[in-house]
């Protein structure tokens, strides 16, 4: 396999970074310096992003929602001429354009990457949706990674991660109002009756989804809030997804949660 750079090695980056078994094909900047982390998976963790990323073919770009946009203007800075770099993301589509215009003028290749689902079971054979003029090619690169569940969206960068975004609408809405509807029925003390009103699918939908609130409200908080501007953009005022953010931020690490 070719050598890859990974820009941020949280949850998606260790995730894939260990199934792929790419090992020290693969170079590492964090800026919390997971050494240990580095070492489990045998990748080759660098103290600063310029080594991570010089001469490198390929660039993945996975940090949070607030950083996507400085990184790249950092990995502009030396980024090799013509190396793939693939923002992969969860921000609104005028983010990532504006990203892309930091690598582009920099002779980089820039890919809007958007991850579908969690990253966990799934690791490699996440759906992803590739756009922009180079999306072809970065599939090709991704799919020798190890990557084997990619479609190439027809269209400029912003077009995939557009799908992501108003997709999270409804996804992401749900749990909300899961965990606004369970919370009700506790203090109620009607949970089971709720829940078997609905189907009996329900009981196992409303667990999956207020943990992923518990564990991860902070984070989905923060990828509504690029929703939010994803909405505005389209001169769409985004009422609800405004409620979503509040419940998920007020989910998140909610200890002694019983459904």
């Amino acid at each position: 396999m070719q050598s890859v750079s990974l820009i941020g090695f949280g949850e998606a980056g260790s995730a894939f970074a260990n199934a792929g078994g790419w090992g020290d094909a693969a170079r590492v900047y964090d800026v919390k310096n997971k050494q240990s982390e580095y070492l489990s998976a045998g990748v080759m963790g660098c103290s600063v992003l310029p080594d991570a990323i010089q001469d490198s073919p390929a660039l993945m770009s996975l940090v949070t929602a607030d950083q996507a946009k400085s990184v790249a203007e950092s990995a502009a800075s030396c980024i090799a001429a013509n190396a793939l770099y693939f923002d992969m993301n969860s921000v609104a589509p005028n983010t990532k354009r504006a990203a892309a215009a930091h690598i582009q003028r920099a002779q980089g290749r820039y890919v809007d990457v958007a991850v579908m689902a969690p990253v966990h079971p799934a690791q490699l054979s996440v759906p992803l949706l590739l756009s922009g003029a180079d999306a072809s090619d970065g599939a090709d690169v991704l799919a020798a990674l190890g990557f084997d569940n990619i479609r190439v969206v027809e269209g400029e960068v912003g077009k995939a991660s557009s799908i992501k975004m108003i997709r999270s609408i409804m996804v992401k809405g749900i749990e909300a109002l899961t965990a606004e509807m369970m919370l009700a029925a506790q203090e109620a003390e009607v949970s089971e009756d709720v829940l078997q009103s609905l189907g009996s699918e329900w009981s196992e939908k409303a667990a999956y989804n207020l943990e992923r609130m518990t564990t991860h409200g902070l984070r989905r908080a923060e990828e509504m809030e690029q929703v939010a501007l994803t909405l505005d953009a389209l001169g769409i005022e985004p009422l609800m997804t405004k409620g979503t953010i509040a419940r998920q931020r007020a989910m998140a690490n909610k200890e002694g949660w019983t459904k």
